[in-house]
């Protein structure tokens, strides 16, 4: 009698969750299409330095989900946790909007607003993206927990329909290029603007549809406070609280400073990627000491922590749209799309097109093979996705190894790219959501979220080193042949650079500057390249306004002396290489992706290998 009525129809709710996440997808992914070349164009950031932000910026926007996640079980609630991200997210693409108002009068001020904003919207995408996909898994009754696979995949495409507006809208408005190939360096902030605007909708949808949708299949509503949780809210036998010794707390912060001595000081990664990796471990660890945890509970936990592992290689490979292959569309690829010449942040635009397009048919594809109960488990379906994108960049890498250092890559390629990363997408990341939702203890739902939640941080960030060892696209062969350097001689170390012409390959991006070196001979090459960049940053603004300009600056500011340019060559204050990964150098795009081939080749293999042992581990769950 007090079973729930099995229904037919996905709830009225997931469409509200479906809304609230597309809007917020539209902030997100509009602003990720617009950051790294407003970085490298505006805040005169080099490439690499670009990757590394990025990819940490990421990294860390799915770090908090596990102190979301926290919060909510433990005293805010899902509804207030979506509110509060909301809000901040909101805020913190307004900050960026006001860095690219002001880096043109201040560019040191604008950075520091810039790394602002994207903290504020790194602690709101936290408390915002475990709690609404925790709330998915809830509006369904036990009875239509096999539909969670499907309802994933629906609420997947709402994601990527807001990814597919941001990508559209925000690079249209920021990333403005005229005839002559000049980019509007002023413009990225109107993109920004969009993105906070498209937040705060999806804020005020859920504020005002939550009450009467948002509702469990009984009909009260979800996500309240958890002191008003009732018993029916959790399985038969099921602990309503974790339990953790104050032991196993001290454990977890002995792990915590332990692996972080570990992954800064011997692995050599930057305190960010440090904090992502080591939370992550010690989190895990102390989740799995609870008291309270049955042994079929503890093994299902288990299956979650593998399988976060191996998606990890998934998403250092799928996150390259976001840096590296988007600088490889803006400086290698002949973007002509049947006479238009596409801005090279509107690329990405094809994953959530093909999300849009796709979700269906995978969500029939999954229905249509478990009513004929040849559905594979999800750990399968998870290792097919791996494959897909395995395939997909053995792709790219042997169509990049056709253009060399001067040929220009035909579009068409990565719009294929993104087709076969969306295919592996939609195999792999809502049947991860589903997994987690279907293995986890209501008690740690939110929390085992945001642990599934690092997997992508830690992939972000993985993917962050790795966008950082591109090597230099034909873009920059060109530049540096335009002052008459033969920048090929160089990196294949035919040829020694002096220093002015290293100095000059570090005006264009192309050298590495030893900050350490540089306050050491009190050389501030990159204070005197800022220098040259505002200086020719004024002249622009004066020539727009009709003023005359006047330049306040002395030869002193913007170059060296000859003794200071031998310094500068003879103490390695500015090198030039090849990028180098595992002790293996880097040469060409085709080397560069290949490094995504293997790592994930060998994740999808080892993971097909262990899906007998996860089936089992699952106690019946697919």
């Amino acid at each position: 009698m007090g079973e729930t009525q099995v229904k037919t129809a996905h709830p009225k709710g997931l469409w509200v969750l479906f809304g609230t996440e597309m809007w917020e997808r539209f902030n997100f992914y509009g602003m990720r299409a617009l950051l790294t070349l407003f970085l490298v164009n505006s805040l005169l950031m080099k490439e690499e330095e670009a990757s590394l932000i990025y990819g940490g910026f990421l990294g860390l926007c799915y770090l908090t989900p596990m102190l979301g996640g926290f919060v909510a079980d433990r005293f805010l609630g899902n509804r207030n946790c979506i509110l509060l991200g909301g809000l901040l997210m909101a805020i913190g693409q307004m900050l960026l909007f006001t860095s690219g108002t002001v880096f043109d009068a201040n560019l040191g001020l604008a950075k520091i607003i810039m790394y602002c904003g994207l903290g504020v919207i790194v602690f709101g995408n936290g408390f915002f993206k475990p709690n609404i996909s925790s709330m998915v898994g809830s509006l369904y009754p036990k009875q239509e927990k096999t539909k969670l696979d499907t309802a994933f995949t629906i609420f997947y495409m709402g994601i990527n329909i807001g990814a597919f507006l941001g990508q559209s809208i925000c690079p249209l408005l920021g990333d403005v290029v005229d005839k002559g190939g000049v980019r509007d360096i002023h413009a990225f902030k109107w993109g920004f603007l969009a993105a906070s605007i498209a937040m705060l909708l999806g804020t005020i949808l859920f504020y005002v549809l939550k009450n009467k949708y948002v509702v469990s299949p009984e009909g009260r509503p979800l996500g309240g406070l958890p002191s008003k949780n009732e018993a029916s809210d959790f399985e038969e036998g099921e602990a309503q609280q974790a339990n953790f010794s104050t032991k196993a707390l001290i454990g977890a912060g002995i792990a915590f400073v332990a692996l972080g001595f570990f992954f800064h000081y011997v692995v050599g990664q930057n305190l960010i990627y440090t904090l992502i990796y080591s939370s992550g471990l010690a989190l895990a660890g102390l989740i799995i000491s609870d008291s309270s945890l049955t042994k079929v509970e503890r093994d299902r936990i288990i299956v979650i922590y593998i399988v976060s592992f191996f998606i990890i290689f998934f998403w250092a490979a799928f996150e390259q749209a976001g840096s590296s292959l988007t600088f490889i569309a803006n400086n290698q690829t002949d973007r002509n799309f049947f006479g238009w010449q596409m801005p090279p942040s509107m690329v990405q635009i094809f994953n959530g097109l093909f999300v849009v397009v796709l979700a269906v048919p995978f969500s029939i594809l999954w229905d249509y093979l478990r009513a004929r109960s040849k559905e594979p488990i999800s750990p399968v379906k998870l290792a097919i996705g791996l494959v897909v994108i395995t395939v997909s960049f053995f792709m790219i890498a042997t169509q990049v190894s056709y253009i060399g250092t001067s040929g220009l890559l035909l579009v068409k390629w990565l719009i294929l790219l993104y087709f076969l990363n969306t295919c592996a997408e939609l195999c792999l990341s809502p049947i991860g959501l589903s997994l987690v939702g279907k293995l986890s203890p209501k008690r740690f739902a939110s929390l085992l979220f945001g642990v599934f939640f690092l997997s992508n941080a830690s992939g972000y960030a993985l993917g962050g080193t790795l966008g950082s060892i591109l090597p230099p696209t034909g873009d920059k062969y060109k530049a540096a042949e335009k002052v008459n350097i033969d920048l090929a001689s160089i990196l294949e170390n035919k040829t020694v650079a002096n220093g002015v012409e290293l100095f000059a390959l570090a005006k264009l991006q192309i050298a590495k500057i030893d900050k350490d070196k540089s306050k050491e001979f009190g050389l501030d090459v990159e204070k005197k390249i800022e220098t040259i960049a505002e200086i020719k940053s004024q002249k622009e603004l004066a020539a727009k306004t009709n003023v005359k300009f006047e330049n306040t600056f002395t030869a002193k500011d913007t170059t060296f002396t000859a003794k200071e340019f031998d310094i500068i060559k003879e103490k390695n204050i500015v090198t030039v290489s090849y990028p180098e990964f595992a002790g293996f150098i880097i040469h060409n795009l085709y080397e560069f992706f290949m490094v995504f081939v293997i790592l994930t080749g060998i994740a999808a293999l080892l993971l097909f290998a262990l899906t007998p042992f996860l089936k089992k581990m699952m106690h019946g769950v697919r």
